[in-house]
């Protein structure tokens, strides 16, 4: 980020494909970087690995491919938490499968929609902005929080859940790493499970700019009011265990493990499997999906 502004790096090798982006986002005040190809996008990112908030990378280029770019992005210990759009003409279901498992946080194919590159790119910015705030918050949390041995934490709404995430994250030998995935199930325990919010319905409140609204509204509504997730942590001389626990229904977790080329235009749902990718040694949900387990390893 730069000048309180964040900053997107565009990378392709056509000239009028850098344009048209640029021209579709300009409007949202980004500071927007480019890239004539691959090299001189690593060469970048290597040289201001904290400047970029966002990468739009193609994956067909001279010099340095997108996938070979993206391995490298996902090896380096700063830039692997920062969302990467793969955009390209390479639209086969094992295509999209293969740059997603690859850990591309959207992907766009060619020719893609203005209104579309605007709801991703819109959405990859607000989520990486949340997740430097809560690591910056972990920066300034006590580290007496190590100290912690066990305990058994209760929230509500998703502003706790967020605090939580930091505290549990403060935890952990890697904090920043943490925070992103154990963010990403606390609010699925609020949002999915207490309050009964369907893939399909967050889908379109998304879209709508109305998310957050439907949250407030029920959480004062009498079927949901009373509902809690509790967080149980449990830390040995090898690992922390963490058991998040919500008082939904459960839902089928099995669809939600990997990165699925079915779900790769949707607006979201990519959480569960970037959490089991980068933030944990492991995660396994139980029974009906309203509980989970997650491991940090303390020796790794």
């Amino acid at each position: 980020m730069k000048d309180g502004k964040p900053t997107i790096l565009i990378v392709d090798d056509e000239s009028f494909n850098l344009e048209i982006i640029m021209e579709y986002i300009s409007d949202f005040g980004y500071d927007m970087r480019t890239a004539e190809d691959g090299l001189d996008a690593w060469t970048q990112l290597e040289a201001e690995p904290e400047l970029f908030d966002l990468i739009l990378l193609d994956r067909m280029m001279p010099n340095m491919g997108g996938m070979e770019v993206l391995a490298k992005i996902k090896a380096h210990p700063v830039l692997m938490q920062i969302p990467v759009i793969l955009q390209t003409a390479l639209a086969s279901k094992q295509d999209i499968t293969d740059g997603l498992k690859a850990g591309a946080y959207y992907y766009l194919t060619k020719p893609f929609e203005e209104e579309m590159l605007r709801s991703v790119v819109s959405t990859a910015v607000d989520d990486r902005l949340r997740y430097l705030s809560m690591q910056e918050q972990i920066d300034i949390t006590s580290k007496m929080t190590a100290l912690i041995k066990s305990g058994e934490f209760g929230f509500r709404d998703l502003d706790q859940a967020r605090g939580l995430s930091t505290l549990l994250s403060n935890i952990c030998p890697q904090p920043q790493k943490v925070v992103v995935g154990m963010s990403e199930l606390l609010i699925n325990a609020v949002e999915h499970g207490n309050l009964g919010i369907t893939y399909k319905e967050k889908g379109q409140l998304k879209d709508n700019g109305t998310w957050q609204d439907e949250i407030d509204k029920r959480l004062e509504m009498p079927e949901y009011k009373d509902r809690e997730v509790t967080v149980k942590v449990e830390r040995s001389d090898d690992q922390i265990l963490f058991i998040i626990k919500d008082e939904g229904e459960g839902f089928d977790f099995s669809k939600y493990l990997e990165m699925d080329s079915e779900r790769a235009f949707d607006n979201h749902g990519r959480g569960i499997a970037m959490s089991r990718m980068l933030s944990f040694d492991s995660l396994e949900y139980m029974g009906n999906g309203s509980e989970v387990k997650v491991t940090v390893k303390l020796n790794s």
